[in-house]
């Protein structure tokens, strides 16, 4: 497998993503979403999740396709990005149809970013203008690092971020990845500049530096942030004609990546969660060994995104965390 041209999740073609953020508040929105309908499914791991319409992603449920997953800070309230997504979406024309009336499907998920050190004194609730301006930012390019969902991400001891990664296939599949990275665990080994992630790495997507050279002890980790302040979210997609059960497999493999990105990863203070997209580009020539290796190709490509969030995350005023940039870059 190798990065597609872009090394975004938009290398599948027909995707788009956007990103809106306020860099007094510190936090954003980030949006996917395509020309047309696609299958999407959901998998959750961590002990605390925030959501929208993530019941209807069940495979025995009556829709099976959305118009746009919406990933977003705020916590609670940040699940209202998916109502400025799900209006601007309704004012083009797009939705499920019943009789005359259509229905924007966007199911989102939020991660904790609410004691970053932002100004999160608002008088009215932010997320959905927020959402609204990440369809319209919508494109093949976007930015990653300190962006969108990820703007106000943290990690334990380092700023999170935005992350992205593709994979093209031997079989011409191809896999993307897309991650706010808000986890309660690290994404470097200890206190150095290696990435959890490192084996997976293409090039030197995240600094090329290679697997840790040696590993901190085993002992059980003491977590640095309080229950409800983390939270990795994700989306994983594929061109490939899935159907929603295919795909909800497709989100579970993917767990793997973060577990091997973050240490620790899905405990019961974090809300760690994959949606899964599929846009039906390409139907399957061998079932069985094409989802084998898409949930393989799935779990790397989160991997790789979530070490690229971290390495990519930029300083701003009021930072409570450093960077990897501003402590190992160089």
């Amino acid at each position: 497998m190798r990065p597609g041209p872009l090394n975004l999740i938009t290398d599948i073609p027909g995707l788009r993503v956007g990103n809106a953020h306020d860099p007094a508040l510190k936090s954003g929105v980030t949006v996917l979403t395509a020309d047309r309908p696609f299958t999407a499914a959901v998998h959750i791991m961590g002990g605390a999740p925030g959501t929208r319409e993530t019941d209807l992603l069940a495979p025995d449920k009556l829709v099976q396709e959305v118009d746009a997953l919406t990933l977003s800070g705020g916590s609670a309230f940040g699940l209202d990005a998916c109502s400025g997504v799900a209006d601007s979406l309704r004012s083009q024309g797009r939705g499920f149809q019943v009789g005359s009336q259509r229905v924007p499907i966007v199911p989102g998920a939020i991660l904790f970013d609410l004691l970053n050190g932002g100004d999160k004194d608002w008088q009215k609730n932010p997320y959905y203008d927020l959402g609204a301006k990440a369809l319209s930012n919508a494109a093949t390019g976007f930015d990653l690092g300190t962006a969108g969902a990820g703007y106000g991400a943290a990690t334990q001891s380092l700023k999170g971020g935005l992350g992205s990664a593709s994979a093209l296939l031997p079989s011409g599949l191809i896999v993307g990845a897309l991650v706010a990275v808000n986890a309660l665990g690290s994404a470097t080994v200890g206190d150095s500049p290696y990435f959890w992630a490192a084996p997976w790495e293409e090039g030197r997507e995240f600094g090329g530096l290679g697997p840790a050279p040696a590993f901190p002890s085993a002992d059980a980790p003491f977590p640095r942030k309080r229950m409800g302040e983390a939270t990795t979210i994700a989306i994983v997609a594929t061109n490939a004609a899935l159907t929603q059960a295919q795909a909800q497999r497709l989100a579970t493999a993917a767990h793997d990546g973060m577990a091997r990105a973050l240490l620790p990863s899905h405990t019961p203070l974090d809300g760690d969660l994959i949606f899964a997209a599929a846009t039906a580009e390409r139907p399957l020539t061998d079932p069985l060994l094409e989802t084998f290796q898409l949930g393989h190709a799935a779990a790397t490509c989160l991997a790789r995104a979530v070490a690229r969030a971290v390495f990519s995350a930029t300083a701003q005023p009021g930072d409570l965390q450093p960077t990897w940039a501003s402590l190992y870059a160089g």
